[in-house]
């Protein structure tokens, strides 16, 4: 048997007494705290299940409203591969077709984007405010009125100030279902409701597809004006069951209603599957971690996500998801373009594209069955291993003459094979990451910054992809893996440098790990001691305080 050395870390004394003069019976809470701490690491997947089978019911509810972003997001790239769209929007080519251009291409990807980067920032700063229930409402009734502005668009100018306002609601939809997984399922749930979110999306790109495919022969506007009134089916189904649906405890903590909390808890699990769970000891954890992140900084405005250790959490969370932009996925989102370009008829473009995201759709549950057991940090290194080999190939296949059938297929099934390596690892994995590692007051408000620092890489993607493919540009077709290639090591070597394994740990043992700064390769192997009071120091409003372990110097062995 393999053994390590693992440093052993704990709350810092000073600390300690800050969070005791906050909190008069933190002996109490902190007894309650780690009984809760230990039940959540002790639990399995299938006790967590039974215990909170209406938080997952929820949690998959509110993701939903990402099915209808993901479906948005393929129309706006791959409507500019049916015929129809390119004749109302596009321009003449020397051989008599008609081709959206490269610039509007970019154009209309990235009004989307720009709309999302305002969303995102309301978003952090509403749902602090308000809560993520009422915030999640306003977005979709937002949403429904926009949908309006694209299916009416007359021209490019038109559909493009559309899909900004479409990208308003879509910034909120894309942080927010990820926090609120985050939030109400215990620790062995998380990974699982996190990454569920990129399940969502993938759903919504194969319903699209299927739709672009079914129009795709048509040739009048209908082509392109169905995708786009399909997305009145979502928004108002989703407004009424979420209007049901319970708050974040995590939240109702953060704003000191802790009686609240312990309502929405109860909503959230069912006590009769598992007679060990006490919901008071739950929500005294919940108090204990928000009393030791105020113990460390009192701010949650946008500025704290860059003060102290919040910045690496920031940099960690930012650049995990800058990898999805980066990493070659774009190839993904223009896949029905790209098989064009490289050389497929419509109907087979518009077939390998549905089989792409099928795939994608499979890796996702592979992806469940993988996270528990060789953790997040491993699965999204070798995910970018294999993609940087993948898209090599790619670019290979792209130097050979067009019009070779065979390299036209092979280039095919590496994007298939890419989609199937980008749903099993950093695609689904991002989502658990970017979830976990924020500390709780600041969760929101990171989140939405990653978000925003992966919708601005994208905007720089969006410039470019389609430059790449695009025959009236750069024409570089299957060749863009190369560039993809390069931007994918880049992101691989930084994640084996700083991106730490978060598996199996409580939000109180990531905020004690990043004070301690232990390093990303550290993060597996530490162990972080219980935060616990001496009976001798139980009079807090005279005496020092709470006690706590210091962090050891030396190191034990563990198997």
């Amino acid at each position: 048997m393999s053994r390590r050395n693992s440093s052993v870390v704990a709350v810092d004394p000073e600390q300690a007494r800050r969070i005791s003069v906050a909190v008069p019976d933190i002996q109490q809470v902190t007894h309650d705290a780690n009984k809760a701490t230990q039940s959540e690491q002790n639990m399995s997947l299938r006790e967590g299940l039974r215990l909170y089978p209406k938080a997952v019911a929820w949690s998959v509810l509110l993701s939903a409203a990402i099915i209808m972003e993901g479906f948005d997001k393929v129309l706006i790239a791959n409507l500019m591969a049916v015929p129809a769209f390119k004749r109302k929007f596009g321009a003449p080519l020397p051989n008599g077709t008609y081709e959206v251009t490269a610039a509007w291409q970019a154009g209309l990807t990235n009004g989307a984007f720009v709309g999302e980067l305002s969303g995102l920032l309301i978003n952090g700063i509403i749902a602090d405010r308000i809560g993520y229930k009422k915030t999640m409402i306003g977005a979709l009734f937002a949403v429904n009125l926009f949908i309006f502005v694209v299916f009416f668009a007359q021209n490019t100018v038109m559909l493009l100030c559309g899909l900004i306002l479409c990208g308003i609601p879509w910034g909120v939809f894309q942080t927010l279902t990820c926090t609120y997984a985050a939030e109400v399922c215990p620790v062995p749930l998380r990974p699982i409701l996190t990454t569920y979110v990129n399940l969502c999306w993938v759903i919504g790109q194969f319903l699209a597809s299927g739709v672009l495919k079914g129009v795709a022969e048509r040739s009048d506007q209908w082509a392109y004006r169905i995708p786009y009134a399909l997305q009145w089916l979502w928004p108002v189904p989703l407004m009424i069951g979420i209007s049901f649906a319970p708050e974040s405890p995590w939240w109702l903590v953060r704003k000191d209603r802790d009686d609240d909390a312990k309502k929405m808890l109860m909503r959230l699990t069912s006590p009769e599957k598992h007679p060990n769970f006490n919901a008071d000891e739950t929500i005294a954890m919940m108090r204990h971690t928000n009393e030791l992140e105020k113990a460390v900084s009192e701010g949650t405005s946008y500025l704290d996500c860059f003060k102290g250790t919040d910045l690496r959490r920031t940099e960690i969370a930012a650049m995990t998801w800058f990898t999805q932009a980066f990493c070659g996925a774009a190839l993904i989102g223009y896949s029905t373009y790209f098989f064009q370009q490289a050389g497929l008829n419509d109907s087979d473009a518009f077939s390998m594209s549905l089989g792409q995201y099928a795939i994608g759709g499979v890796g996702v549950f592979v992806a469940w069955a993988l996270i528990p057991r060789v953790g997040r940090r491993t699965l999204y290194v070798c995910g970018d291993i294999v993609m940087v080999i993948l898209l090599v190939i790619i670019g290979g296949l792209g130097v050979i003459p067009e019009g070779h059938i065979g390299a036209q297929w092979g280039i095919g099934a590496m994007l298939l094979l890419f989609a199937a390596a980008y749903n099993c690892t950093v695609g689904p994995v991002c989502y658990a990451i970017v979830a976990e590692i924020p500390s709780t007051r600041l969760r929101q408000k990171t989140v939405v910054l990653a978000r925003s620092f992966y919708n601005l890489a994208s905007i720089v993607g969006n410039i470019l992809t389609p430059r790449m493919l695009n025959p009236g540009a750069w024409h570089w077709g299957a060749k863009a893996g190369f560039f993809y290639g390069g931007t994918c090591f880049g992101c691989l070597v930084w994640a084996i440098f700083r991106l730490p394994e978060p598996k199996g740990r409580t939000f109180a043992e990531l905020d004690i790990l990043f004070e301690k700064r232990v390093s990303a390769w550290k993060f597996k192997q530490t162990v972080v001691e219980s935060f616990h009071v001496s009976d001798s120091e139980s009079d807090f409003g005279e005496k020092k305080g709470a006690s706590a372990h210091l962090e050891q110097v030396s190191s034990k062995q563990v198997a």
